[in-house]
């Protein structure tokens, strides 16, 4: 197998588009987002963070014609049982905005002390050669960190501005761009695919 010369990304969030578009960019690959392709959306309604990639990149795939890579991810902050989880983008409801998000997470940690506060972000990433592929790639990490007590920094999206990475001094937010797609569970599950595929495309 060959690996493909142009592909869709199966999300409209920019911040997605731009971190994912940076790590690909040295492959050469022309990258397509799925809203040059339809006004809709899939349906995320899996149980997991793989059920749903795979939900997005099939949708892509048929919406473009293209191989597809998507990816879903969330925060899992321990102290709440892992919430919100794959709930991470609609955690305050239907149609609901980072800052809302953001502030319902503070509120719901509002009673534990720091030492408490561990969380990862989770990603998995999955290619798709076509709508029926039965052998998607799918490639998971994590980012370990805590959730601070108040939001700092304004680059990144999402929770970025809430979350401590695991050795470092500030949050997400606070990142340059490039170091966060090193040290990012979107950043390293895209390599690992990207790797995944390099090799496949080897032993063919």
């Amino acid at each position: 197998m060959s690996i493909p010369r142009e592909i869709v990304l199966a999300s409209a969030n920019a911040g997605k588009l731009r971190e994912m578009r940076a790590i690909l960019a040295p492959l050469g690959l022309a990258v397509r987002a799925v809203s040059e392709f339809t006004d809709g959306s899939a349906v995320e309604d899996g149980l997991s963070f793989v059920e749903n990639a795979i939900i997005k990149a099939r949708f892509a795939a048929e919406a473009s014609g293209l191989p597809a890579i998507a990816d879903d991810s969330g925060l899992e902050v321990d102290a709440l049982g892992g919430e919100p989880g794959i709930r991470s983008a609609r955690y305050a409801g239907a149609g609901a905005d980072a800052r809302a998000n953001n502030q319902k997470l503070l509120e719901a940690l509002s009673e534990v002390p720091p030492a408490q506060r561990s969380a990862r972000f989770r990603c998995a990433m999955v290619f798709m050669r076509w709508p029926l592929d039965p052998a998607p790639l799918v490639s998971q990490a994590s980012w370990e960190g805590r959730i601070a007590t108040q939001a700092h920094g304004a680059g990144g999206f999402g929770y970025d501005p809430l979350f401590l990475p695991a050795g470092l001094p500030g949050t997400a937010a606070e990142l340059d761009p490039d170091a966060k797609n090193m040290l990012s569970h979107r950043g390293n599950a895209l390599r690992g695919l990207v790797t995944a595929l390099a090799e496949m495309a080897q032993d063919r």
